[in-house]
């Protein structure tokens, strides 16, 4: 392996664990780096995760077709990159993302920080958006008009979660819109395209992780209530106000544990997904920085300053939901070979 490649492997990885360039000159960044950047392709594990849980409750399911899974992951990805790109997008139009604003403080700004023009931002939305629609008319032909329901709902709440007229996230509504799309909608969604069918099982086992998705924005918002609360931004943490809305944060995680356990006890989720328990120590960390005010300075070599709560939740996202696809495919193998 030449030095480059290390190099350039070294700054995928850095941009992917932490949403940010390596340090150096923008200007310097290999192509890769800055879309992965630009992108936030950093947080698109929360929608493989979504993904995955879809795969696992569908495998031995009558009427699964493997290859429509697949592109309907594909498809819910794209959604998600697309997503990003256009709410920066808009937020850059409306003048809502600023250089004094977290968008542009936790990582560089797409536009603002010049890693790209808004041309170019605009020509990937548009590109990625009509591959998108391309897996859609594939899915659509193969399983009919409820794949198309579930794709324009989800297109529709992501447009509206910043676009005008609804501004679902200056109403208080985005968090709630979050849940809705990364539980039925991506869950749901996905199964659905795989399968043909949407039992009530899978709807509500889609839900646990959609309250995890939930409690990651939560965290940004309540880290963001300094700078939206002036610009009138009323995201439901600046509604709560911030002691409140850190608790109700961790009545989201710890909401995340009983959903499980329910699902389990109604048969929507194989007893293997208890494994999620294994995670309640990474939540019992981050519990105490949730009960107090963020620090006034970021700790040496923090790399999403000024969000702090919001890094805290996807510690323990990210943990609590591979936790869970390891459990769901434990028991997907469990049923295989020995047939409970």
């Amino acid at each position: 392996m030449t030095d480059t490649t290390r190099s350039r492997l070294s700054s995928w990885g850095y941009a992917l664990r932490t949403t940010n360039p390596p340090p150096g000159p923008i200007a310097e960044l290999d192509p890769v780096t800055r879309w992965i950047v630009v992108s936030r392709a950093a947080v698109l594990p929360m929608t493989l995760v979504a993904g995955l849980v879809a795969a696992l409750l569908a495998v031995g399911q009558p009427g699964l077709d493997w290859r429509l899974l697949a592109l309907a992951i594909l498809g819910i990805t794209l959604a998600h990159l697309a997503n990003n790109l256009m709410n920066d997008l808009y937020d850059t139009s409306s003048g809502s993302d600023s250089a004094a604003y977290p968008r542009a403080l936790y990582a560089p700004h797409p536009i603002l920080s010049g890693l790209v023009t808004r041309r170019s931002l605009i020509v990937a939305a548009v590109a990625i958006n009509l591959a998108d629609l391309a897996i859609l008319v594939v899915l659509a032909l193969a399983r009919g008009w409820a794949v198309v329901a579930f794709a324009l709902a989800g297109f529709v709440l992501s447009v509206a979660y910043t676009a005008p007229p609804l501004r679902l996230k200056k109403r208080g509504l985005g968090e709630p819109d979050v849940l809705v799309v990364w539980g039925p909608l991506m869950v749901g969604g996905t199964y659905y395209a795989g399968v043909g069918a949407l039992p009530w099982q899978v709807l509500l086992a889609s839900l646990p992780y959609g309250l995890l998705c939930v409690a990651v924005l939560m965290g940004k918002h309540t880290d963001k209530i300094p700078f939206d609360a002036p610009l009138g931004i009323r995201t439901l943490p600046v509604i709560l106000g911030p002691e409140r809305a850190r608790s109700a944060t961790l009545g989201l995680m710890v909401g995340f544990y009983l959903l499980v356990g329910a699902s389990v006890l109604v048969g929507a989720l194989p007893w293997p997904s208890l494994l999620v328990l294994g995670a309640l120590p990474r939540l019992v960390k981050v519990w105490p920085y949730f009960r107090r005010p963020p620090p006034d300075e970021p700790p040496d070599g923090f790399p999403v300053w000024p969000l702090w709560y919001a890094a805290l939740a996807w510690l323990h996202t990210r943990q609590a939901g591979a936790l869970l696809v390891i459990g769901i495919g434990l028991g997907v193998l469990s049923r295989i070979v020995f047939g409970v």
